[in-house]
């Protein structure tokens, strides 16, 4: 295992509302929106060529990613479309925002074309409250000379929806268009309404959810695509005035106990695949952590990361500690000094839980605090 203490001081400007470390907050529209990038234009990795299967939009869009084998298509000044997609018009639009937009096909199954449905999917930064009243918007815009729909919706989730064909998921949106998305071509179309939530949601999904027999098309050409493609861009979901409060559970961090030496899980921690880089969702979690620590100023702590099995001892354990690196860096960046904090990276040598499924692998994948001390 290897162990790190910080026994400087620093002192940094507080991040976008206190939830995200610095360098996150352009990948949040406003303090309102509840999607992570809503704009696509943050990327993982560089976007090189064309996308085949959902795991290259994954890979390459940052925080979204294809729930099925479809690969849903990134536009932007550092993308080059293959020639042949190129001269039927793919591209042929400028972004209703910023540099980058997404395309996705939305019809054509019985036309035999291949990704026939392709979807959005990312996870909020924080989860749809029951009883709270939402207001969901997005932007399309319809390709030159492809069919035009009416039902192109959102769906919310609780957990990530994932299929390895690339046909329609059966899913019933919360809000989706009842009229043409279309008529004008090279124009963007706003599609949004209201809802509440009835259960509680991790996960967003931007598509048509209805098979081809129940969608309704049109077309203004003779010679049109058998199929429907549109641009997405802007995406926004907020809550509505009165605002309920997120419930906690009884084991909530703000309720916990503190005891030195007790060791206290962090949920809902969630890094990119591999990487250390937190995702949006987790700033819930970590500013429980700062609250804490801002209320018991003599709180020191050890942040502690565990790996999985997976993956050889040496990588697990560098992994572990670059993780727990995250946390601190998050506390240290939202002015908590760095002498009451130090971290450690244990690898995999530390299970809870077996590693023989993916259940136990998930709880054996977790970031926690050791209280130090709690007296000056």
């Amino acid at each position: 295992m290897r162990k790190v203490h910080i026994r400087y001081l620093a002192c940094f400007a507080l991040c976008f509302c206190l939830t995200c470390p610095k360098g996150q907050s352009q990948l949040i529209a406003s303090a309102e929106n509840i999607v992570p990038n809503p704009g696509f234009e943050a990327y993982r990795s560089h976007p090189i060529g064309w996308f085949y299967n959902g795991k290259h939009f994954t890979e390459v869009m940052k925080y979204w990613h294809s729930p099925t084998s479809a690969s849903p298509d990134v536009f932007g000044p550092q993308v080059q479309v293959p020639q042949p997609w190129a001269e039927k018009g793919f591209g042929n639009r400028v972004p209703y925002q910023g540099e980058t937009m997404v395309g996705i096909t939305v019809y054509g199954c019985e036309e035999g074309k291949p990704h026939c449905r392709e979807y959005l999917q990312v996870q909020l930064i924080e989860p749809l409250v029951v009883g709270q009243q939402y207001y969901v918007e997005f932007w399309a815009s319809p390709l030159d000379k492809s069919i035009e729909i009416n039902e192109l919706g959102a769906s919310f989730l609780l957990e990530a929806a994932s299929s390895l064909t690339d046909g329609p998921l059966p899913l019933t949106p919360q809000i989706f268009s009842n009229s043409r998305i279309g008529g004008h071509r090279k124009h963007w179309h706003k599609i949004s309404g209201y809802f509440e939530a009835t259960e509680a949601a991790d996960f967003l999904i931007i598509g048509n959810f209805l098979p081809d027999s129940l969608t309704t098309t049109y077309s203004n050409y003779d010679n049109h695509y058998p199929f429907a493609y549109y641009y997405i861009d802007a995406v926004l979901v907020r809550k509505e005035p009165p605002l309920l409060p997120i419930p906690i559970d009884e084991d909530d961090l703000s309720l916990i106990e503190l005891e030195k030496g007790k060791t206290i899980r962090l949920k809902n921690i969630f890094f990119e695949t591999d990487k250390a880089e937190l995702l949006p969702r987790s700033f819930l979690e970590l500013k429980k952590l700062l609250q804490l620590m801002q209320k018991h100023p003599h709180l020191v702590i050890e942040i502690r990361g565990h790996t999985d099995i997976r993956g050889n001892a040496d990588y697990n354990e560098d992994l572990s500690l670059r993780r727990a690196r995250s946390v601190v860096d998050f506390l240290k960046e939202n002015g908590v000094e760095m002498n009451r904090v130090s971290y450690i990276g244990f690898g995999s040598s530390q299970p809870i839980a077996s590693n023989e499924d993916e259940q136990g692998r998930q709880l054996n994948r977790r970031v926690e605090f050791r209280i130090v001390s709690m007296e000056k």
